[in-house]
């Protein structure tokens, strides 16, 4: 999907777009970012509702080229100057994660499939 797309799919907001030609196929959601270093897969779309510079920071450390954020939440303008700065698309969307998440599957954007489960103890 395109940004374009996944914004029109979420009724939200494409907030910088970097102007790479991107066609996402695969997503990843979490506020955690040390889970999405973890599972998330180069060229995918990260969907979490931080807005700090930690997302940005991670989503460039794992080569993730668009960031959508949920909960209709904004990023500051230094977020976004940052965002521009290492040539990340950023988006939101008006709707919790959950609702997000299942609008852009059922619109055909896929997740990264079964994880391990871990036990803590």
């Amino acid at each position: 999907m395109t940004p374009e797309e996944i914004v029109a799919t979420i009724e939200g907001e494409l907030l910088f777009d970097s102007g790479r030609l991107l066609e996402l196929e695969y997503a990843f959601s979490s506020d955690l970012m040390s889970d999405v270093l973890a599972y998330a897969h180069s060229g995918m779309l990260m969907i979490t509702g931080l807005t700090h510079r930690q997302a940005i920071r991670t989503a460039e450390m794992a080569d993730i080229p668009a960031i959508l954020f949920v909960r209709g939440k904004y990023p500051s303008e230094q977020i976004l100057a940052l965002a521009r700065e290492v040539g990340i698309t950023l988006m939101t969307s008006p709707f919790t994660m959950f609702e997000t998440a299942g609008r852009l599957y059922q619109a055909g954007l896929k997740g990264i499939g079964k994880l391990p489960l871990v036990q803590h103890g």
